[in-house]
């Protein structure tokens, strides 16, 4: 009996930071060429996360999204997923932002709070490429992502009544 499989691909991720891998694509044309050979490669979704171009760091602005963003739409048929998610320390509504501007196919949203323990990542390493790494990684042993029923009910409010969008539910997808 044949099966269907549907393959997703997080091109950035966004709690990797630059240190623990020289291919993690930062740039706009880095993150858009990664996705598009992704979907070349047999990605039917594009889970979409976008970083400072100059830092690497989680960047969650829509303007950043919008460097990449159209790029990817023009060069492939995958399903776009704007995630709404790994913005550790933002709010609700900016961790929203890209996705209520863009009005992409799939949001992925997490169906709970999660405590993000990538704090012994930060021991891993003695060197960084920027200094930002070190505190992200090790201010996670005192943090909560925060994904209450208030927030998770105001997502898929305003994405998926408001937009259109359909919200993908994340259960738990942490890999270390």
């Amino acid at each position: 009996m044949q099966k269907s499989v549907i393959i997703t691909c997080a091109a950035t991720g966004g709690i990797h930071t630059p240190t623990m891998s020289p291919y993690l694509p930062i740039t706009p044309k880095e993150i858009a060429n990664a996705a598009l050979g992704a979907a070349e490669a047999g990605a039917a979704i594009i889970h979409l996360h976008a970083r400072d171009p100059e830092t690497g760091r989680p960047d969650y602005r829509t303007e950043t999204f919008m460097e990449f963003l159209p790029v990817i739409k023009e060069g492939c048929d995958a399903v776009i997923n704007v995630s709404t998610g790994d913005g550790l320390g933002m709010s609700i509504d900016e961790r929203l932002a890209a996705s209520l501007h863009t009005s992409p196919e799939m949001s992925s949203l997490n169906m709970g709070s999660i405590n993000f323990g990538i704090f012994p990542l930060a021991q891993k390493y003695t060197e960084w490429k920027h200094d930002w790494e070190k505190p992200f990684l090790e201010m996670t042993k005192d943090f909560i992502f925060p994904n209450t029923f208030k927030t998770i009910e105001y997502a898929l409010k305003e994405l998926g009544e408001g937009h259109g969008t359909v919200v993908y539910p994340e259960v738990c997808n942490l890999f270390l």
